[in-house]
């Protein structure tokens, strides 16, 4: 089955950018740089051919399409960190 799925790392890219309405805050989160956060999220734009995030100088604003993203997004990324979590807890068994 072929996968039609941007990277895990975009995702969390914009996960964090999306909750904190900013590319230098999620960069800190993420430990990346600032230019590293806003490339992630425009290759992640480019690949569904979507607006994310409307950018003014002052603020970053979701689109309505990018808060319905992020709804699915953070749940699905919930879903997996409970999998992770519940397959390292077993491994201790």
């Amino acid at each position: 089955m072929a996968w039609f799925l941007p990277s895990l790392s975009a995702l969390r890219t914009f996960e964090a950018a999306a909750r904190h309405l900013s590319f230098t805050r999620a960069a800190a989160e993420l430990n990346i740089t600032q230019s590293a956060v806003s490339r992630q999220i425009r290759g992640l734009e480019d690949y569904l051919r979507l607006k994310l995030f409307e950018r003014t100088p002052q603020q970053l604003i979701l689109t309505p399409v990018g808060r319905a993203y992020l709804e699915e997004i953070r749940a699905a990324l919930d879903r997996i960190q409970a999998a992770t979590l519940t397959m390292l807890s077993d491994q201790g068994r």
